[in-house]
């Protein structure tokens, strides 16, 4: 065995047990993702700054907004996990469709659910569409850390095999005896830290008084980093490679990268709301 090669550090899969009652880590990425999207989603609302004016959003309306968007995360997930990854199986086994514990969640199918549990609350509050996107995709990468992160407690959905002179190429217990790439925190790090710091920045560059245009850079650069990150990923066994090698994960971003870029161009065309432009305002009437 390589000198610097990394056996991975086996995890419990259940953070906590009461009882009969087993809370897995990744239902705490659930939680905990939502909880602190939510107490940063409010620090926004807050700052009229921001907004160059008040928030199109109160508190109160946020507050409710939060069971909208879990549950559209949650139907959503799974559904799009049934639908593009694993269709066949629930076909014959209909009733482990509802069995969200033993695992399968796609994130694509949650940002749709999100998608409809944005335009319909919004339509319901009478809140800008785009306005709301915005302020859930600019928490977004918040849940998207934490979810990576447990599915590399989980030892799944790990990456392709790496040279064993990698330094931080791993054995994972259920990976078969070659090193491979710790996928899990390249999606961490990419659709993770450097998602948020990216809009973070815009944020306080005014970004959030052009509609649309958080929203839109969330969906395209999302879209750029899970396709880099599938270069490293070993696909569903169920599924293997697609034409010229590519993934359903690919597949599916190169959408979103479309519609991003579209969603980005509208919302610069549109102009910045509110009576005190920030830097990105200036920049693009000047």
């Amino acid at each position: 065995m390589p000198f610097l090669l990394i056996n991975f550090p086996v995890f419990n899969p259940i953070a906590l047990s009461l009882g009969p009652i087993a809370i897995r880590w990744y239902a705490l990425a659930y939680i905990g993702g939502i909880v602190i999207g939510w107490v940063y989603a409010r620090s926004l609302v807050r700052k009229e700054r921001l907004w160059g004016g008040p928030a199109p959003i109160t508190l109160p309306q946020l507050d409710d907004f939060i069971l909208w968007v879990t549950l559209g995360i949650i139907l959503g997930g799974r559904t799009g996990y049934v639908l593009f990854y694993n269709l066949p199986f629930f076909i014959q086994h209909p009733a482990e469709i509802f069995q969200l514990w033993n695992g399968g969640m796609s994130f694509h199918g949650g940002f749709m659910g999100c998608v409809i549990a944005v335009m319909w609350f919004a339509r319901r509050n009478g809140i800008s569409i785009l306005s709301l996107g915005d302020i859930t995709t600019a928490v977004g990468p918040i849940g998207l850390f934490l979810g990576r992160l447990a599915n590399f407690i989980n030892s799944e959905l790990w990456g392709r095999t790496a040279d064993p002179s990698l330094p931080w190429a791993m054995i994972f217990p259920n990976g078969g005896p070659l090193p491979r790439h710790p996928s899990q925190l390249y999606e961490a790090g990419l659709e993770g830290i450097v998602l948020f710091a990216i809009l973070a920045v815009m944020i306080r560059m005014g970004a959030l008084k052009r509609p649309g245009l958080i929203l839109g850079s969330f969906i395209a650069i999302y879209g750029l980093a899970r396709i880099t990150s599938e270069l490293f990923r070993e696909p569903d066994p169920q599924l293997g490679f697609l034409w010229g090698g590519l993934t359903m994960g690919m597949l599916l971003s190169v959408p979103m990268i479309i519609v991003g870029a579209m969603i980005i161009t509208a919302a610069v065309r549109r102009g910045a709301t509110g009576s005190a432009p920030g830097p990105i305002s200036n920049s693009v009437q000047g």
